[in-house]
């Protein structure tokens, strides 16, 4: 099907698992706008433990995707993963409600992410898998666009409810069970799979032989994007800025709206623009983005200066995000994606994870500024790693 400029309309399936990441991230992000107030605040840990918390859980969230993108391939199926990884999330959402200590949120968040690891590699995979060259920045942004609705949505929904609620936190995550069974009935509803080519492998070949297979322009995308990531700790950090910026307790998640409003908007039009252009110009714009918005946040105690460094932060994610995923699908072996998926979310999890422990580390032992600063300083050197990625403007 064409759309009346003469430019393909994306896949079905783009669409669908577009409004099942909008769902499932309604979910979460209600529970992660809360989360660093119900941890540093109802559960009085330390700033470092939250950091511990979020980087523990991504990065067990990627080595997931490792083996969720590992069991796919060597089936060459997608929908029986993306299913099993969005319906486990879902069962295991009341975890949180059901939290006393910390310890517990990091259990509740560890089996959290595992589930979204299960689901994220065949789910990237499968976009790849029907999406033409020409349109991959398009479809990624397009899904990335929508989940990111749902991760909108989720503190106006926090805000409200803590409002109503009278700030019951608890009585909040239970409410967000909802839209992740939501996310879990699309799949099953509407979700369809293609056939495979037959010319596609039954089966991956072993674990050590994909290693091999991963050839040094995928390679290169991985090690560029794990550098992105140790500039990006969690955006747990950023409703923290909020809150010493004078937010209540139940305004504070609001913050979460300026950088996900970034993020919506520019997403879309981001990968568009990298189907046509070289997406390193694209990617330096976004890292030009974060160096500067850490830089508003380091020097800001009052609010407008963090809503600027804030909105900053989310126009970043929307220049870097997709492209690396359409990077990794151009330059990945077709029967070997997701395992190219997964290794890229291994490498960009670990990333995370040091980026969240030493930001938690210097938040509670020099504050806020030298944490936004350390942050711009990492971003700089990731940059000037960029041009190491191949050029895929002319490649299709």
């Amino acid at each position: 099907m064409n759309n009346s400029s003469g430019r393909k309309a994306l896949p079905r399936s783009v669409w669908v698992l577009g409004f099942v990441s909008l769902f499932m991230d309604l979910s979460s992000e209600i529970i992660h706008a809360l989360l660093p107030l119900f941890v540093t605040v109802t559960l009085g840990a330390s700033v470092a433990m939250l950091g511990a918390i979020d980087g523990v859980a991504e990065a067990t969230a990627s080595f997931a995707k490792l083996a969720g993108g590992r069991l796919s391939d060597r089936q060459q199926k997608r929908k029986p993963w993306i299913l099993a990884g969005y319906g486990m999330a879902a069962i295991t959402k009341p975890l949180f409600a059901l939290a006393g200590t910390p310890l517990t949120v990091l259990g509740a968040r560890l089996v959290d992410r595992t589930a979204k690891g299960l689901r994220g590699s065949p789910r990237d995979a499968l976009i790849a898998d029907e999406t033409p060259p020409d349109q991959r920045g398009a479809a990624y942004g397009l899904r990335q666009s929508l989940d990111t609705v749902g991760a909108l949505l989720a503190p106006l929904a926090a805000a409200g409810l803590m409002i109503w609620l009278a700030g019951d936190i608890r009585s909040i995550f239970w409410i967000a069970v909802i839209p992740a069974f939501v996310s879990v009935a699309i799949i099953i509803l509407f979700l369809r799979e293609p056939e495979r080519p037959l010319g596609t492998p039954a089966k991956a070949p072993a674990l050590l032989q994909s290693f091999r297979d991963v050839d040094k322009d995928c390679r290169r995308v991985i090690l560029v994007a794990f550098l992105f990531t140790l500039a990006r700790f969690s955006e747990s950090f950023l409703v923290l800025k909020g809150a010493d910026a004078g937010l209540s307790l139940a305004t504070a998640p609001l913050i979460l709206v300026v950088f996900n409003l970034s993020y919506v908007l520019l997403s879309y039009p981001a990968g568009a623009l990298g189907d046509r252009r070289d997406p390193r110009l694209i990617l330096t714009a976004g890292i030009a983005l974060l160096v500067v918005g850490n830089g508003v946040l380091a020097m800001s105690s009052g609010l407008a200066g963090v809503v600027v460094g804030v909105a900053l932060w989310g126009a970043h994610m929307a220049l870097t995000q997709g492209l690396f995923a359409k990077l990794l699908a151009d330059v990945a072996p077709p029967h070997l994606r997701a395992t190219a998926f997964g290794l890229f979310n291994v490498a960009t999890g670990v990333g995370l994870l040091l980026a969240s422990l030493g930001a938690g580390l210097l938040w509670d032992r020099d504050g806020s500024s030298a944490t936004f600063v350390a942050s711009a300083a990492v971003a700089i050197g990731a940059g000037m790693m960029l041009w190491l990625l191949p050029d895929r403007s002319r490649a299709n």
